[in-house]
Formats: structure tokens, sequence, C-alpha cells
């Protein structure tokens, strides 16, 4: 997990923890029936245990379980829990509590962290919001790294990345575009809240996923009930880095719509709802089964107007907010994949194009000294005044990284020390191209 200044973590007003049941925008049947699907999936007894799984404080929780005996699906049990300072009455689902943990499970299998409601999760984007990210020159400069950039092109990258709105990015394969869309996540630097779930209409869409939203370290959880009820920030959010997805050519558009499990009767969000607040970078834009015109359209509601329509599995529609930097990148020509129509949608539209001879004499002293290879006169001046002029001296950013390496491992295999030569240049040069050729089966 990456460290955040701490300037950079307080930045974002926190959903505040909801100092009563009322205060979670939930209805005290959705919270009475994920509590009993939660005692009876997880065999939690204890309120302090369920306040942990639930997200809610203890004194809430104690509420719906005093709720839930009210209505006899919940008993004390005999037994006491010991926990850090005191001890817990412990509770149990009588036979109603598991005929109705079960009726709500055939309904919806979800249990766990109380989701939060759509419109209140819509307050704490804006809050949060992409667009608020003011991003200097000297940041995004450090966020490329090592990265030769043309000159130029951070004046255009620079309004584009604080604009939060949509970049295309196109040119020569292998000259750095995966890499700047990196480097501009990376630049970001800040951290926001991402809800473990939210809910409309009575249907619980699961968000957080580990695998796109990475934990920001907060105060240790605390373990008595006292210190249950006094979370700084509404645990039913997750502090994260500002959340990136990265797509290929695997993205279809069935991947853009809410994913229904008909097993389990549950939602998981789509990719960009997930990328809310953050970056959702298409690589390889035209490279999908889909054809690039089809993915824009997709887009074109939410790039405009700053809201998506998801459609739940009965056909109901209904509006999410959308603040999500697009960015796609391709080594197509952009009128080659799309119209006027569809390129009037996307804001900023940059061509990447490959180093000067410069600019690449720079990149291989850069890679040479990482890979602790020492330079060669003859052996530079046999690449530019023999090899490059075979391909009309077109230079790429990652000619140096492959021809180094290259080097590197027939050093290796021949137990030499690294070094450059005329010849190595030749043998690396053959694995750099395919000649052309017709080969007889």
């Amino acid at each position: 997990m990456t460290d955040r200044p701490a300037a950079a973590r307080s930045r974002i007003q926190p959903p505040p923890p909801p100092a009563t049941l009322a205060d979670t925008g939930l209805s005290m049947t959705l919270m009475r029936d994920i509590l009993l699907k939660t005692m009876f999936r997880m065999s939690l007894n204890h309120a302090s245990d369920l306040a942990q799984i639930l997200c809610l404080p203890f004194a809430q929780v104690q509420q719906l379980l005093d709720g839930a005996r009210g209505e006899r699906l919940v008993e004390a049990m005999g037994t006491m829990h010991a926990t850090a300072a005191s001890s817990e009455m412990g509770f149990q689902l009588t036979d109603a509590g598991r005929t109705r943990a079960q009726q709500a499970l055939a309904l919806s299998e979800y249990y766990g962290a109380m989701p939060v409601p759509l419109d209140v999760y819509g307050e704490q984007v804006r809050r949060q919001s992409i667009r608020n990210v003011k991003i200097s020159r000297d940041q995004l400069i450090a966020a490329m790294g090592d990265l030769v950039l043309p000159e130029g092109l951070l004046a255009d990258l620079g309004p584009a990345v604080t604009s939060g709105r949509s970049i295309l990015m196109y040119g020569p394969p292998g000259n750095g575009k995966s890499s700047i869309s990196n480097g501009i996540r990376d630049a970001m630097g800040d951290t926001i809240y991402v809800p473990r779930a939210v809910v409309h209409a009575g249907q619980v869409l699961s968000v957080y996923d580990p695998i796109v939203h990475r934990l920001v370290e907060t105060e240790p959880a605390a373990t008595s009930a006292l210190r249950l009820s006094g979370q700084r920030f509404d645990t039913r959010y997750v502090l994260c880095e500002r959340p990136t997805v990265i797509t290929g050519g695997e993205l279809k558009l069935e991947m853009l719509e809410l994913k229904y499990n008909a097993v389990s009767r549950t939602y998981q969000a789509p990719l960009q709802f997930k990328a809310m607040g953050g970056v959702f970078i298409v690589d390889d834009l035209g490279r999908q089964e889909e054809p690039p015109q089809a993915l824009v359209n997709r887009w074109i509601v939410p790039l405009e107007m700053n809201y998506d329509i998801l459609s739940l599995n009965s056909g109901e529609k209904f509006v999410v907010p959308f603040d999500t930097l697009v960015i796609f990148s391709t080594n197509f020509h952009p009128n080659e994949i799309f119209d006027q129509a569809a390129l009037r949608r996307i804001f900023f539209k940059i061509k990447i194009d490959g180093p000067d001879q410069a600019d690449f004499l720079k990149i291989f002293a850069l890679v040479a000294r990482k890979r602790r290879m020492p330079l060669n006169e003859d052996a530079l001046i046999h690449l530019l005044q023999t090899k490059y002029p075979t391909i009309d001296n077109v230079y790429s950013n990652y000619q140096p990284v492959f021809l180094i390496d290259q080097m590197i491992a027939i050093c290796d295999f021949e137990g030499k020390p690294y070094h450059m030569s005329p010849e190595l240049i030749d043998r690396a040069w053959s694995n750099m191209f395919v000649d052309d050729e017709v080969i007889v089966r």
C-alpha cells in the first residue's frame, strides 16, 4: 500500500457516522433482515462482533437486536462474552428468526456491511469529486517518473487532467501512452471514501472491490463497546486511494452494466461505478470485440451529463452519479474508429508521438544506466547510422528497453560482462522486427 502524506488524507470531508439508526437512511426492515442474515450466515451472537461486520456503531446494533427481540426473532443467551473492557450478553436467532433469515436470503444473499443509500452516496461523490483535484506541473512531472516526454506534452496533459473530463491519447504503438495514463493516475495522490455497498429501491449493489480499491490505513478498529460508538467516519465507507480501473482488449459492453448473480440474487456494481472519483483507462482501444464507436456511444450520456443510467434485473432503470476521468488510449487515428459526433464527446485529444533522435538517446542512456550497461560510442554510431535508416529513422520509446534487455540476455547466456558492440546491436535488432516473407507449409 502506498503511503500518503497526512495533508492529502485530510483534504476530503469524511462522511459523518450515523448518530441514530434513522441517520443511516435505511428502512428498519432492511436493517433488521441484514442483521438476521448476518447472524445466520456468520454465526455471530454478540453486538460488538456484529457492529464490526455491519459497520454500525455498537449502540445502534444493540437497538436492532432489541427490536428483533421485541419481534421474537432474537433471544438472549445465558452466556456472557468477554471483551477488552467488559462482559457482554450474547444473542441467538429464535426459530422464527431463522425462518425470517432464510426468507430474506431467498430474496437476496447479501449480508454484512449495511449499505449506503444511493442519494446519500451521491452527496459524498460531490464532496470528493475528481473535478476538485488540481494538479500542478511539478506534481505531474514527479508522477511521470523517468519518462522522457515530448516538449509541450505536459502543457496539453495538465489542463486535461485537472478538468476531470475525458481524454483520448493516440499515436503509434510503443511510445508510452499506457505509462502516461498510469502517471496521471499516480499524480492524483489523495484519498476518497468508497462505500462497501449502496442500496436503491431495496436492491443492494456491492461496490468495494479489493482488486480496484487500495485501502489506506486508519486508526485501529475499536474493540470495546464504548469505543465502537466513537467512530471518526461512517464505517460503511472504506478510505481508499482514488481508484483506477484499467481495461484493454477484454473490455465488453456488458462489463459497463450491473452484474446480477442469479444464484445469489445479488448485484455487483459495474466497472465505471467502482472507478467513481478516480480514473477509468480504456487501453488499446480498437482491440476489443466491441467496435470503438459502440463503446463510446455507451459513454455519451455519462461524458456529457455527469450521470449514468443503470438497469436492474427487473428492467427498472435508475440514475447514478458519474464522476470519473476517462482516458482512452489507441494506436489508431481517431478518424478511423470514431465519427465526428463521438469525437465531440471526448473533451481532450492528445497525440503521443515517438521521440526524436535526441530524446531517443536520452531514453537509451537512462535505461542503460538503470540496467548497468556501459554505453559504447561505436555501438551507438552503428545503431543510428546503420540500423535506423532501414526503418526511415522512426524511433519509439520501447526500443531502448528492448535492445538493451536483448544485449543483457546475450551477455548472461555467454557468461560475459555487460557490454555493447556493433555485433550485439545487430543481434538485438534482429529480434525487434520480423522480415516479411512467405513461409511454405
